[in-house]
């Protein structure tokens, strides 16, 4: 299992243009076969920075849940929102895997 961490600079004057993307992103990308852990918006320190986490099984499970994506009709209208509206400064996607025991896991 892999957990995609995509790290997210946002315009602060457009938090409630991310916050739709986030929702829409909340629909789609369970339709498309990632397992999401959520959106995280900025709330109390940086304006700027925001959250988005799922897990994939692996990098060829992400690719084929990407394509999936791309074909999605929310999927389609979300990436454009973004282009359209320019919310988004800059988005860094970061591949982890659990190394510990998960959080509430009996030791």
């Amino acid at each position: 299992m892999l957990t995609c961490v995509i790290r997210y600079h946002i315009d602060p004057t457009k938090k409630d243009d991310f916050n739709q993307y986030a929702r829409n992103w909340g629909e789609a990308i369970p339709r498309c076969g990632a397992d999401l852990i959520g959106y995280f918006a900025p709330h109390e320190g940086s304006s700027t920075l925001a959250y988005g986490i799922y897990n994939v099984e692996s990098l060829a499970a992400y690719e084929a849940y990407r394509a999936r994506l791309a074909e999605d009709p929310l999927g389609r209208e979300n990436y454009e929102f973004a282009l359209r509206e320019k919310f988004l400064l800059r988005e860094d996607r970061t591949f982890l895997k659990l190394v510990s025991a998960p959080h509430g896991t009996p030791r």
